[in-house]
């Protein structure tokens, strides 16, 4: 079942169509750096894994559950985990930091610090996802799974260099609020 938080999706519905990568993560996929490990966290189908994947990155995808991914078991270059990030389990990559971090459509509050932790130096955070905002234009529209303004600024505040930033209004793929990050742990 489907809640209003953007959080909890049926897998099958999600993961029968992947989609494009976000072009936000396109934009800024040459900062992450050559071949370097990129954890795609909430990994859902993969579109992004893929497209970091194709672009010479080995892949760490996360996602509650792998049936989207299911076509990259046997790829070397892809280490896939299954791990509900929200049922109060410890985070499942304690002491391992990635080249880039990537979240897409994705909140849960109690994991930003992990996430941000999760970037290794002269690594890269890519994070997009709902705003508030968003409500008028349908779900998520719960504010307690909409980024309040500058939130993401505050999570990477002190520890990541912001490259970029944006809390806008898309039109595409569909109309939503949404603030996007592209920040940097110095080497």
């Amino acid at each position: 079942m489907e809640q209003d938080h953007g959080t909890m999706r049926p897998a099958d519905a999600r993961h029968r169509k992947i989609g494009d990568p976000s072009p936000w993560i396109v934009r800024h996929a040459d900062q992450i750096p050559p071949s370097g490990t990129v954890l795609d966290l909430a990994a859902g189908g993969g579109r992004h894994a893929r497209y970091l994947r194709d672009r010479g990155h080995p892949v760490v995808a996360v996602d509650r559950s792998l049936d989207g991914l299911c076509d990259f078991a046997d790829m070397p270059d892809v280490e896939l985990i299954e791990a509900d990030l929200e049922d109060g389990s410890p985070w499942p990559l304690a002491g391992r930091g990635f080249d880039a971090v990537v979240v897409a459509n994705y909140l849960h509050r109690p994991l930003l610090p992990a996430i941000v932790s999760a970037v290794a130096p002269g690594g890269l955070l890519l994070y997009e996802t709902f705003a508030l905002g968003n409500e008028r234009f349908g779900k998520p529209s719960n504010p307690d799974y909409l980024l309040k303004p500058e939130e993401l600024l505050a999570a990477v505040a002190g520890t990541l260099r912001v490259l970029a930033y944006e809390d806008i209004v898309v039109e595409q793929p569909k109309p939503a609020a949404i603030q996007h990050i592209c920040a940097r742990r110095d080497a």
